[in-house]
């Protein structure tokens, strides 16, 4: 069997192998911050991130570009289910983990999963399951908006509950995305933009801290010892970086400065060791992956792998570039990881099984 016809996109396959990679190779450097701190962790993080992260997650890759499309399809809707019981799991004492203010994990004694990284893979495949076979008919609200609402209401209230308002928003964007692709009339996308902007408000209205990150957002100097500490340690770190950077492994914002270094804020990490050059380049290669993908979905034998391939490209590039952005002050703080290098092995091994799924549908499988 041919090398092409196993990964199915030689040139995807090399952009998934370089960041995964060189994401490990940046998570070790920042983890070296945690050795000054209390409760460190880091040969666990490591063993956690290598280990169940890299390794289970090439294998994960392997297995989800090989299976027949067609199955995958089939099975959509049920591993829908499967991860939505998963994420509701988090509730249950015992199982659930809850940590700053947040209950997103269960625990599995040596480590903790994150379930909703799961559910944004799930969540795709049965969209697209859904969609494929409708795309002609989606003009008719009955059809197209409400049976949307209708499945991604599950999703967003169980994250919503946690709570985990940054991933509920990228699901809903996530799912516009592949709907309007499928041939949603814009109409909806008016509809959808004013209850995205009620839900936001409401948000605002009953979860403080949403408000005070975009006030944070508007004014990071207002309290720069308190809420607006790490988007002004962020900046710091990226500005000391400069052109080239300090060196790999030479960052001082690692150490005490910058918060959770090896998770949300691993860019500014990053950053402030290779410069301007070095994070321009991992821009490269998250921009370089999303087109590429869309590049496969377009070339997709039918609209199902069509959909999934686009679905799972924006989900990667969308959560990198709202990390970074949050990182360099674009936006507000979201507390989305970065795909591929941030902690957290279940999100590494979710992002390279979402690749192994557009390998697959690279290598031109049909599901009808």
């Amino acid at each position: 069997m041919k090398l092409h016809t196993i990964i199915g996109d030689r040139v995807f396959f090399a952009l998934v192998a370089a960041v995964a990679l060189s994401g490990l190779a940046i998570f070790s450097s920042a983890t070296l911050g945690l050795l000054a701190r209390e409760n460190s962790t880091i040969s666990q993080d490591l063993l956690v991130q290598a280990g169940l992260g890299l390794g289970a997650g090439f294998l994960a890759l392997a297995f989800a570009a090989l299976i027949p499309l067609a199955r995958v399809k089939q099975a959509a809707p049920y591993l829908y289910g499967g991860a939505l019981f998963l994420t509701a799991l988090v509730f249950i004492p015992g199982i659930g983990y809850a940590s700053g203010g947040a209950t997103r994990w269960i625990n599995l004694g040596f480590t903790t999963m994150q379930p909703a990284e799961l559910l944004k893979i799930g969540f795709v495949l049965a969209f697209a399951w859904w969609l494929a076979p409708r795309a002609r008919q989606l003009a008719n609200p009955r059809k197209g908006l409400l049976p949307f609402l209708a499945m991604a209401g599950p999703a967003a209230l169980l994250l919503l509950a946690q709570p985990n308002t940054s991933t509920t928003l990228l699901i809903l964007a996530t799912g516009a995305v592949m709907y309007f692709a499928a041939g949603a009339p814009w109409r909806d996308f008016g509809i959808l933009a004013i209850i995205a902007i009620v839900a936001l408000l409401a948000i605002v209205a009953v979860r403080p801290y949403t408000l005070h990150r975009i006030q944070t957002f508007f004014d990071p100097s207002a309290d720069a010892l308190g809420k607006g500490y790490q988007i002004q340690q962020s900046l710091i770190a990226v500005g000391s970086g400069g052109v080239t950077g300090r060196g790999f492994g030479q960052s001082v914002a690692k150490f005490n400065y910058l918060p959770e270094p090896d998770g949300d804020s691993i860019f500014a990490v990053f950053a402030e060791e290779t410069g301007f050059i070095g994070a321009a380049l991992l821009v490269t290669f998250f921009v370089g992956l999303a087109a590429r993908g869309i590049v496969i979905a377009g070339k997709a034998k039918d609209l199902y792998g069509g959909l999934v391939a686009l679905g799972l490209s924006f989900l990667i590039i969308c959560q990198a570039f709202i990390n970074i952005s949050a990182m360099l002050g674009i936006i507000p703080l979201t507390g989305l990881p970065l795909p591929f290098i941030s902690h957290g092995g279940t999100a590494l091994l979710a992002v390279l099984l979402s690749c192994g799924l557009i390998l697959n549908v690279a290598r031109g499988g049909k599901t009808a």
